[in-house]
């Protein structure tokens, strides 16, 4: 077995974007969690998968509920990654959130949003892996947005590109 230590060090040599993810509880309040752990899994359909800690408060409601939003988050949206990090806290406060035609909570400014349905719910250690069929695709303007990464602990914009 390789140490829990050593393995969290390796992975955080792997650079990522940052994703928030959100759904309505049955109060109507948001819940969410912020993600590094997000991928696209299929074309036809089209699938993504995010993976949420079992003890995330938000993992049971979006497996009650069956539907969530992916946020890509751009490079000025690092408080809302730090915001949706923490536990026990609202973490829409201060939030332009929209509630979008699909019934699922919005972050205004992000680099783009995927509006899922649970396709599927695995087991995967001590996080599930939610496999989301997409319902619907957002997308800023590119050209004025740029993607927030994280890598080693850290989030940053992306460099440059020429």
């Amino acid at each position: 077995m390789v140490s829990h230590d050593l393995y969290k060090n390796i992975m955080g040599q792997f650079p990522t974007g940052v994703t928030v993810i959100t759904a309505f509880n049955d109060m109507g309040d948001v819940v969410g969690f912020t993600a590094s752990a997000f991928s696209a899994l299929s074309m036809d359909p089209a699938l993504v998968l995010v993976c949420p800690s079992y003890t995330s408060d938000s993992y049971p409601v979006i497996r009650d509920t069956k539907k969530f939003a992916i946020h890509i988050l751009a490079d000025d949206q690092q408080a809302v990654a730090y915001q949706f990090a923490k536990k026990g806290i609202d973490k829409s406060e201060g939030l332009d959130i929209q509630k979008s035609e699909h019934g699922l909570p919005i972050i205004k400014g992000a680099l783009a949003v995927l509006e899922c349905e649970l396709w599927n719910d695995y087991a995967g250690g001590d996080h599930a892996i939610l496999v989301g069929q997409v319902i619907n695709a957002l997308l800023a303007n590119t050209d004025e947005q740029h993607p927030l990464l994280y890598c080693r602990s850290k989030m940053a914009s992306l460099p440059e590109m020429s």
